[in-house]
């Protein structure tokens, strides 16, 4: 089974996504029905669909479409988990098979040290009671938290979203290659080769540019903890769907028949506990 580990899906209303570029690729609806028609002549079976609003309305919404489509076969939600209910709505949307996770999008928190704050900390406790996975979403500057808070739980699985978003268009590796080895070093993490033409140069980028820190990621989790995911439809800024996977399956393509089951669809369905 080939899986993409992550992509979005929205009904576009400017007050509700004020990230989104207005006139850009992205500034319409995108549903299952447009990821379907990419993914069916690659060879991909499905995929993950992940939150893009910080409210449960999305999550719940989302839940609707994964659960009226066998292409969407998992969600990773929000939840707050900051908040004195969040057990109630863990209980609520736990309900749900096709609830697999949750994310903050932590990469917009003013504080770099969210992810590692007591009260965070203890949200995320919270998800192994239900088997929920989570998705860290954070740039490069916000890694040492994400490392601390992976190192106080290490019984909740975690996967890393984007790389981290390192620096690709101005070719830094460091401190992002250190902190990356840092953060695989703990076995309760997962890797998602995603976001990455996003972090390029949008019109200039060659397949060369992504290949510093592929060799960095590929090294520090192996083929055992790395995912593929397009993070379509924001790809679109940069790249086409067919342009995201060729970039993953052009530098994956020497890996052996067990290690690119995994890496195409195995590690994600395991992740999330699909199948």
């Amino acid at each position: 089974m080939r899986l993409d580990s992550h992509q979005h899906f929205w009904r576009y209303d400017a007050s509700e996504y004020p990230w989104i570029p207005k006139g850009s690729p992205l500034a319409r609806d995108w549903l299952p029905a447009d990821l379907e028609i990419l993914q069916r002549p690659l060879g991909l079976d499905g995929s993950i669909a992940v939150q893009a609003r910080q409210t449960l309305a999305e999550t719940e919404w989302l839940l609707e479409l994964a659960e009226n489509d066998p292409r969407v076969m998992g969600v990773v939600g929000w939840v707050d988990l900051r908040a004195p209910n969040a057990e109630a709505d863990l209980d609520r949307l736990g309900d749900r098979p096709k609830f697999v996770g949750v994310r903050h999008v932590a990469q917009d928190e003013p504080d770099d040290g969210f992810l590692s704050r007591p009260e965070f900390v203890r949200g995320v406790d919270l998800l192994a009671r239900y088997s929920l996975t989570y998705d860290l979403l954070v740039y490069e500057r916000q890694l040492p938290a994400a490392i601390e808070l992976v190192r106080r739980l290490p019984h909740q699985p975690f996967v890393l979203d984007h790389i981290a978003k390192p620096r690709i268009k101005t070719g830094d590796l460091s401190p992002w290659r250190e902190r990356i080895r840092e953060l695989a070093s703990h076995e309760n993490v997962l890797c998602k080769v995603s976001g990455m033409v996003t972090e390029a140069d949008h019109t200039r980028w060659t397949a060369a540019d992504f290949r510093p820190y592929l060799d960095v990621v590929a090294e520090a989790f192996g083929p055992s903890r790395l995912m593929f995911g397009s993070d379509w439809p924001v790809c679109l800024l940069a790249s086409t769907y067919e342009g995201v996977e060729a970039l993953a399956r052009d530098y994956f393509r020497g890996l052996d028949p067990v290690n690119a089951e995994l890496f195409w669809g195995g590690n994600c369905a395991r992740f999330y506990g699909i199948g």
